[in-house]
């Protein structure tokens, strides 16, 4: 790479994103509000961003669905701009820099989504494209559009016009005040030149910004060096919801991403649709989360020991105390903060193990997954989990030491279920 790596990148972000609770339809009020929770109790267990979803420039958006031809609040230029009825802050083209101050005043970080390419009514209006003499309509691909939202087209990146469109972008979203991007529609299919456009933005626009890449469908390891040179993340999967299936499909796809996880880019597992989710979403109705809590706690610990990025999905300020417990369990978040070596071993019967180190050099670390969908003791040999015959061990979700007979862990699983092993001298 030809830039320094933000020293953030030590570890995988960790924040808030209103998809999962709020869909297309958040607003000012609601993302302060989980900013404001997320400052109070989860900053000192390094949950730090507040990421505002898809359209926040949609006056009429909706739940369960986009609306075609939607009325986009727009600039002179073709950029976006906050929709003032729901971010009331934005009026008089302040954009979104007075909710990212007082997102900072709280001590976290700002993030927003952007789908790729330029909005089709910048295009149809021919607006001027900012500093260059090419307007929107020169610069697009009016064939390149995404299959599930109506809003952009992508751009020609033939056309000069089209760097300068997002560097543009990029650069009032760096003078609000912008830490993170969630750039959609990237990676399926693969947009390489788009990704590439959108990277060098970011580099120029004088500000450090992290990029996020989505939705991830199909995405193969092979574009690992590539990924890595322009992104900090990545999503290795389409949307995920709170249902059995989604994550135990992350088991396959993070055993291959997880080896190849650290400060060069991290691979998304996606966010967590856990607490309170669905209120005004584009997927089902308000609910708490489906899964059981045995099938919270196995995505956490595979997201953890697979050290994926952390993006809470469900609205922090009406999720139950017990998920908050889970979020700000300091001693499971140290396998995201200080593992290295991160790998599945082994995957027989329903039974899958994890293992990785410790960056102090003693401490290894095991999870111990149950895929089956009754509850099954395992008897784990102390080798095959990284562990010494004089080994002490704890279960991190429980805070609890683990007697052995130093030969085997016996492990007692309700239905996929799933425990976290400290294991130390």
């Amino acid at each position: 790479m030809d830039r320094p790596l933000p020293a953030r990148r030590l570890r995988p972000p960790m924040g808030w994103n209103s998809w999962d609770c709020y869909g297309p339809t958040v607003t000012e009020q609601e993302v302060l509000a989980n900013a404001e929770f997320m400052a109070r109790r989860l900053l000192p267990y390094g949950w730090d961003t507040v990421v505002v979803d898809i359209q926040w420039y949609e006056p009429t958006a909706r739940a369960h669905g986009y609306n075609p031809d939607a009325p986009l609040v727009l600039d002179a230029y073709g950029r976006q701009l906050p929709a003032p009825n729901r971010f009331p802050s934005a009026a008089g083209g302040a954009g979104f820099a007075p909710l990212a101050r007082r997102v900072h005043e709280l001590g976290l970080r700002f993030g927003l989504h952007v789908m790729r390419g330029i909005p089709r009514r910048a295009v149809a209006a021919r607006l001027p494209v900012y500093g260059t003499e090419f307007t929107a309509d020169e610069i697009a691909d009016t064939a390149s559009v995404c299959p599930w939202n109506t809003d952009n087209y992508g751009l020609d990146h033939n056309h000069p016009g089209a760097q300068a469109y997002y560097d543009s972008q990029v650069a009032q979203f760096a003078a609000w005040g912008v830490d993170f991007v969630k750039a959609d529609d990237m990676l399926f299919p693969y947009h390489e030149r788009e990704i590439a456009a959108y990277a060098r933005a970011v580099e120029r626009c004088g500000r450090p910004v992290e990029l996020s890449l989505s939705p991830g469908t199909d995405v193969s390891l092979a574009r690992l060096e590539h990924l890595r040179e322009h992104a900090t993340m990545w999503r290795v999967c389409d949307d995920l919801w709170d249902r059995w299936a989604d994550v135990e499909a992350q088991f396959a796809r993070m055993a291959r991403w997880a080896p190849w996880q650290g400060e060069a880019g991290w691979a998304d597992a996606d966010m967590l649709p856990l607490g309170r989710i669905g209120i005004r979403a584009e997927r089902g109705t308000d609910r708490l989360c489906s899964l059981t809590r045995p099938e919270q706690i196995s995505l956490l610990t595979l997201w953890l020991i697979a050290r994926s990025p952390l993006m809470m999905g469900g609205d922090l300020p009406t999720s139950p105390p017990e998920t908050i417990e889970l979020l700000t369990n300091d001693e499971a978040l140290a396998v995201l903060w200080h593992s290295t070596g991160n790998r599945e071993v082994l995957r027989e019967n329903g039974l899958v193990l994890w293992t990785a180190r410790d960056t102090d050099g003693r401490t290894r670390y095991a999870a111990v997954f149950s895929l089956a969908g009754e509850p099954r003791r395992y008897e784990v040999p102390l080798g095959s989990a990284g562990a010494r015959p004089a080994d002490r061990i704890r279960q991190l979700w429980t805070h609890a030491d683990v007697p052995h007979d130093g030969r085997h862990l016996t492990v007692d699983l309700p239905a996929h279920g799933a425990a976290l092993f400290r294991l130390a001298p």
